[in-house]
């Protein structure tokens, strides 16, 4: 209407305008300062240079630096590098803290040497079981034995004269050498128990008493085994003494037999009493030959069986007077254990 004040802003007050530019811009102080801090807070600590500082000297302090040289290890420990930090985190957490106490990894043990860098043990050699001057021979008479007689008996068959035998002997006071074979020891065992416990010599005439000269060396080794097998379990020990059946040998059943521990005794006489007296022969007559081929250190073969066709046991009934005789001739008598011993 005529006669109002005009609403222009030109026409205002000049002092009216510069109090709103004025609170105009405090507002857009204000405004400016909330965004500067909303971006301000938002920023990671780690980014600004002052503040990574502080990170690395804790971190130094803590643990040593990877360049820092490891403590040698003590005599107890593995001389194997130890592993870097930057390895499991399972090798991390054996590393020491400050302040608290943990027990030491464990130590795994020093290399071992390749098997091929140990020596082999030496076992010491074992004892010659008869002296080496044997070797290579069927004995036939007991060297350096003086004026001594080795009475020896086979037994292969039965066992008809045994009981004669060994009363002779033990009313004579003399001891005798018995070459059994392994069949006869097993289906004897009370017969070998008896020869023991009168003192008297054992040794081994093969399992079966077969002729060695047709066997071939595993078959020999066979033999005599399985005879040494038998007579042990029977309570005796044949070793070293065997004797070939029927005496049949050579060159290389010598050397078999010393391969397997054993020296071959043959006799110096053989008295002929298992031929009885279905075969002519007489107790007398067996008397008359160990007489015959008395020598010092002689080896007197007889056998404990009875002979198949007529039963005589001439070498027991022959046994006392042979005894006897040889005494009064000035010899003595020795089991074959003088043979190898020493």
């Amino acid at each position: 209407m005529a006669g109002e004040p005009s609403a222009d802003p030109r026409t205002r007050d000049p002092r009216e305008r510069r109090r709103l530019v004025a609170m105009a811009l405090v507002a857009a102080a204000a405004v400016a300062a909330v965004v500067l801090a909303v971006i301000l807070s938002g920023a990671p600590w780690e980014a600004g240079p002052q503040t990574a500082q502080p990170m690395q000297s804790q971190a130094s302090s803590t643990s040593p630096p990877s360049t820092q040289a490891a403590p040698a290890p003590s005599q107890s420990q593995s001389s194997e590098p130890l592993p870097s930090e930057s390895q499991s985190s399972e090798t991390s957490q054996t590393s020491d803290a400050p302040g608290e106490a943990t027990a030491p990894p464990p130590v795994a043990p020093g290399p071992t040497p390749p098997p091929e860098t140990l020596p082999a043990p030496q076992d010491p050699p074992p004892a010659a079981p008869f002296p080496l001057g044997l070797a290579g021979q069927d004995v036939e008479v007991v060297p350096g034995a003086g004026p001594s007689v080795a009475l020896t008996f086979d037994a292969g068959a039965n066992s008809a004269a045994l009981p004669s035998i060994l009363q002779t002997l033990a009313g004579a006071g003399v001891r005798g050498t018995f070459f059994l074979t392994g069949a006869w020891a097993a289906a004897n065992p009370a017969g070998v128990a008896a020869i023991v416990a009168g003192g008297h010599r054992v040794g081994n005439h093969s399992q079966t008493h077969p002729d060695f000269t047709g066997l071939p060396d595993a078959g020999i080794g066979d033999q005599v085994r399985a005879a040494q097998q038998a007579i042990v379990a029977a309570g005796a020990d044949p070793r070293p003494l065997f004797r070939f059946p029927f005496g049949a040998r050579d060159a290389r059943t010598i050397a078999a037999v010393n391969n397997l521990g054993y020296v071959p005794v043959r006799w110096s006489v053989d008295t002929l009493g298992w031929k009885g007296t279905s075969g002519g022969v007489t107790a007398q007559q067996v008397a008359d030959r160990a007489l015959a081929a008395l020598q010092p250190g002689e080896i007197v073969l007889m056998h404990i069986g009875s002979n198949p066709d007529d039963g005589s046991t001439l070498d027991a009934d022959a046994l006392p007077q042979m005894i006897e005789r040889m005494r009064q001739a000035g010899y003595g008598f020795v089991t074959l254990d003088s043979l190898v011993a020493g």
